[in-house]
């Protein structure tokens, strides 16, 4: 902790976002526009807006929000037939807590709870196998969403649910990759972007060189990031620094945790017990190969075969999480933002989620 206090120094704060400031004045100066950079993390997005930086900058560099919350980009489909599986006889629901208040077209996973429903928060999908182990009589459906941080905890919990022989307990997966769902942002070609910030988590899992499609295929700089505000403006400041130079680069700027090649264990946990797979993403739709999904081997763990759910088609809002997602709306612009949809009240998930950028903005960026 002590060695992480300099990245949270207020006065070197300062310091550093005026020396990102006076870089970001030389490239309006040049292009006669602001640098348009977009966050792939959910964390990111919070931690810009929370302490300030984001306000700060606001002026002089343009910070997207991208599809980096899993809560947020898992499609209204999925969100729905999930909290269905609460009504399975016999069965306990566990789930990280982000996902209790998710609104679904009827209602959320907490409303389901106080129904009577057995739905339990955990910290961790191996908290789910402790709980298989004490109700040997009850199915135990853990739902698994996540990017690359995660992905790897679902692959050790079927490791360990097959080592201990639970035939109660299954995940129902609905994983997302980093690297498609970008390519998809690049194709479509919506939004103009000058380069990405790149997640600090999800970059332990897999590493600098993962990124290295972004420089070969699209000339698109990326900078990986911390989460304090010193390096949250290093980041930016190298960024700025590579388009200035007109250079497409990869810079690993969170180098106390993160390293070229990523962790060994974990990529060796998801190839063993994980394939690739199609997921639908919320306001994108279906990205070929976006997920990982069980082997055919380990099929007794997923419980999309176990249990068979069947839903309506989910209800129409004029919800805009989509275009947030997709960087191109403003939490602000759409008409429900702070006004119908609040944290207290959420109508979609990008109000609701810890990483969700409309919680950011609600909590941290909102006009009075």
């Amino acid at each position: 902790m002590d060695s992480m206090a300099p990245f949270s120094d207020p006065v070197l704060s300062q310091r550093s976002a005026e020396a990102v400031i006076q870089l970001a004045k030389q490239y309006i100066q040049l292009n006669g526009r602001k640098p348009v950079f977009m966050e792939v993390c959910g964390s990111h997005t919070m931690a810009l807006a929370k302490t300030g930086v984001k306000t700060r900058l606001n002026e002089y560099v343009q910070l997207i929000a991208g599809p980096g919350c899993p809560v947020c980009v898992t499609d209204q489909r999925t969100i729905d037939s999930m909290i269905s599986l609460s009504k399975e006889r016999g069965s306990i629901l566990c789930t990280f807590g982000d996902m209790m208040r998710v609104p679904g077209s009827k209602h959320s996973l907490l409303e389901a709870k106080t129904e009577g429903k057995d739905i339990r928060v955990v910290y961790s999908p191996l908290d789910s196998l402790r709980i298989a182990e004490k109700n040997p009589d009850k199915e135990i459906i853990f739902l698994g969403i996540g990017f690359e941080t995660t992905i790897p905890l679902l692959a050790a919990a079927i490791k360990e649910a097959e080592q201990r022989g639970l035939t109660n307990f299954s995940i129902w997966m609905t994983t997302k990759l980093v690297e498609p769902v970008l390519r998809a942002l690049l194709d479509a070609g919506e939004i103009q972007l000058d380069g990405f910030l790149l997640p600090g988590h999800v970059s332990v899992v897999l590493g600098k060189e993962s990124y290295s499609f972004l420089t070969e295929e699209y000339k698109m700089p990326g900078v990986i990031s911390g989460f304090e505000p010193v390096q949250l403006l290093s980041s930016i400041y190298k960024l700025l620094q590579l388009c200035l130079e007109n250079t497409a680069e990869i810079i690993n700027d969170y180098p106390y945790a993160v390293s070229s090649s990523g962790n060994a264990a974990a990529k060796s946990l998801m190839k063993k017990y994980l394939q690739p797979g199609d997921e639908d993403w919320r306001g994108i739709g279906t990205i070929p190969n976006s997920g990982l999904v069980l082997k055919e081997k380990y099929q007794n763990f997923d419980a999309k075969r176990k249990f068979k759910i069947t839903i309506d088609s989910p209800r129409k809002t004029k919800c805009r999480c989509g275009e947030v997602i997709r960087g191109l709306t403003a939490p602000e612009e759409c008409p429900l933002f702070s006004k119908a949809c609040t944290p207290a009240n959420p109508i979609g998930p990008c109000m609701v989620s810890a990483e969700g950028t409309c919680a950011a903005h609600y909590h941290y960026m909102k006009e009075e």
